[in-house]
């Protein structure tokens, strides 16, 4: 069994606060066809090099019935950048349409095996795992992407076809866990190999 949840295990809940006042769990998307969930953070470059991308998906698919949510659940030891505070700014500066909501205890990432931010999981109708893994393969640039695994991953479950790579390994900067090294994962993902 590898770091990150398996495709086809049902998403695991969650109750966290929002930028916005509000508490959210996957209950709260009881209508929505499908759920994006993002784990991501406000410093990674990877991050910042997909803000324009992240809106983008956001305004094609939320009319399509397709929920998306941020998570940050980075240690604030390594990155004070991360807050609580900073994150309502970046949320706010940035025109966020979706919930924002903070990990502090770092247990929703553990559950869902995050791995780097950003790390993208689409749950389906029933809110079993489809996809797992990166938006495309330039979290940088994306004028320089070649790929569009999510978009695909998406697409696919709208249309009711199997979702083509249901893994890809995500891009970015490591999620910063509590009590390791910075750069630490974990001796054995078994997702990619």
């Amino acid at each position: 069994m590898g770091f990150t949840i398996e495709i086809g295990r049902r998403a695991p809940e969650f109750s966290l606060p929002g930028v916005d006042g509000k508490t959210y769990g996957l209950r709260d998307f009881g209508k929505a066809k499908a759920v994006v969930v993002s784990f991501t953070c406000n410093h990674c470059p990877a991050v910042k090099g997909n803000e324009a991308r992240e809106r983008a998906f956001v305004q094609d698919y939320a009319p399509k019935g397709v929920a998306y949510i941020a998570i940050n659940s980075n240690d604030l030891a390594f990155h004070p950048d991360d807050s609580f505070e900073h994150m309502k700014e970046r949320a706010k500066r940035l025109g966020f349409t979706w919930p924002y909501l903070r990990d502090e205890s770092q247990a929703v990432a553990k559950a869902y095996g995050a791995q780097r931010t950003p790390h993208f999981f689409l749950l389906d109708a029933k809110r079993k795992v489809v996809y797992t893994g990166r938006m495309d393969d330039n979290p940088h640039d994306g004028a320089k992407a070649s790929t569009h695994e999510l978009r695909d991953a998406v697409d696919a479950l709208l249309a009711g076809k199997p979702v083509p790579a249901p893994v890809t390994e995500p891009s970015g900067c490591n999620v910063k866990w509590r009590g390791k090294d910075a750069h630490w994962m974990p001796n054995s993902l078994e997702d990619f190999k």
